[in-house]
């Protein structure tokens, strides 16, 4: 381990009324020459001959290029099983969630046909059907795709009490640890953990706790998490309307939440940049022997074995790697961990809705999904993928994993996430300036003063 050096802290169907309004709000952000250029491109397939699928993917771990990452290999397996019903081609979003939500935005508020099938962030799901951006999911293709899942999956894949997109693969995080230091700091990681236990042991140990202080997504799901896990919400009622919302930062689990973050940041134990952290500053902390705790996703196990097969990264601290349950707030309380993934949604403006579920059931079958946790690092949503021989062999943390999506809390669904989550961003950063006696109420005042047009973000 490498002791960390003294230090300052550095600075689907949906209401018409609620349908017609968002769909207004998105509109603005398409410029009449952007809709133009969209539609002039749109139509792919719709001559003579096979039709070709557009799938719109979010970027595969480790791949640039998109013909040649986990998604695009399914896109081309599954086009071939069709046998000659359609062709499918991926087309590359942004790296950023944001940036992703965005540019998809823009297509489908100038009804843009082009794009078949899309990857969307659970966060997003609920105001791209609200504003009416997603077709209809057959009920036989819903029976069919969500056999075996993971509840969170399917929750942050519905709205309005009906599944608007098909859960595709999902994400979680877990507490990483140095087994060596755990043991030093006296911690038995055979049980639950707290949050105030890491701080304890990485202040006694002179060492950080890698997490995403960085003024993006990533800290949304930090504080998500930890509000969830001290028995509160972010919204209480995600699905009313925009002047009607009430948020649950103003509570003792709100408090609780920036009460961890103030102490992590201001004894300077989030490593260096805690401004700056996403989750691969998080790893590299990690692997350098900085930090030797991390909340962070499992693509950081086959990020490490790769290093070590590359020679980049000592196998001896491969080997010192450990795996827990996320931290709870409480002594007692469960923790409730992030939930990530991707579902996979059809557009609404396809010419092929019909052949795009067909290709969505093909890309989610259970020998496909255990192909793209292997080869990609992203979890199934399919339990029985879990005890699949090569998912095992590849993820030893693989129950660990199971478990904590069980656990899992997701994010608010509310069509005005985008507001929520920048809204966050905003007064919850830079972590060393987070307060439990003000924070939460600086977080209310902007996002609800921003819901009823009264502040801008």
């Amino acid at each position: 381990m490498r002791k960390r050096a003294d230090r300052q802290p550095g600075v689907g169907s949906s209401r018409p009324g609620a349908r017609r309004n968002l769909r207004r709000a998105v509109g603005l952000a398409a410029s009449g020459v952007l809709a133009a250029s969209l539609l002039a491109a749109c139509g792919g397939g719709g001559g003579g001959g096979t039709p070709t699928l557009t799938w719109y993917i979010n970027p595969d771990v480790g791949n640039v290029d998109p013909t040649a990452g986990g998604q695009a290999t399914l896109a081309k397996e599954c086009a071939e099983a069709s046998n000659g019903a359609y062709d499918m081609e991926v087309q590359l979003l942004p790296v950023d969630a944001s940036a992703q939500r965005e540019q998809l935005v823009r297509r489908l508020a100038a009804q843009d046909s082009s794009i078949d099938l899309m990857s969307l962030d659970p966060p997003f799901i609920a105001e791209f059907s609200e504003a009416g951006f997603l077709a209809p999911v057959p009920d036989d293709v819903a029976q069919a795709t969500t056999e075996d899942v993971v509840q969170a999956a399917i929750t942050n894949s519905t709205w309005r009490d009906k599944l608007v997109a098909v859960p595709f693969w999902a994400n979680t995080q877990l507490l990483w640890y140095r087994k060596s230091v755990a043991q030093e700091a006296g911690l038995d990681m055979t049980k639950p953990v707290t949050w105030q236990q890491l701080i304890d042991a990485a202040t006694k140990q002179q060492t950080d706790i890698a997490v995403q202080g960085i003024r993006a997504e990533s800290l949304t799901v930090w504080i998500n998490a930890l509000v969830e896990s001290a028995g509160g919400h972010i919204m209480e009622n995600p699905e009313a309307p925009a002047d009607e919302v009430k948020l649950g930062l103003e509570t003792d689990a709100g408090r609780s939440a920036a009460g961890i973050i103030q102490e992590i940041a201001k004894k300077g134990l989030g490593g260096p940049a805690i401004s700056t952290e996403n989750e691969d500053a998080s790893r590299a902390l990690f692997e350098s022997g900085d930090a030797s705790f991390m909340v962070n996703w499992p693509f950081v196990w086959p990020a490490a074995n790769e290093g070590a097969k590359a020679g980049t990264l000592d196998q001896a601290i491969v080997d010192d790697y450990g795996w827990a349950q996320y931290p709870a707030v409480e002594d007692g309380q469960e923790s409730r961990p992030p939930f990530g993934g991707i579902s996979l949604a059809v557009g609404a403006f396809s010419p092929h809705t019909d052949l795009a579920f067909d290709a969505i059931r093909c890309i989610v079958k259970p020998e496909n999904q255990a192909y793209y946790f292997v080869s990609n690092g992203n979890p199934a949503v399919k339990r029985s993928v879990f005890s699949d021989p090569q998912v095992l062999e590849s993820f030893p943390m693989a129950e660990a994993i199971a478990t904590s999506l069980d656990n899992a809390a997701p994010r608010p669904q509310t069509p005005y996430y985008n507001e929520v989550s920048q809204g966050l961003q905003n007064t919850w950063h830079p972590p060393i300036d987070v307060n439990p006696d003000t924070s939460p109420q600086e977080a209310t005042e902007l996002i609800t003063g921003v819901l009823r047009k009264e502040r801008l973000l």
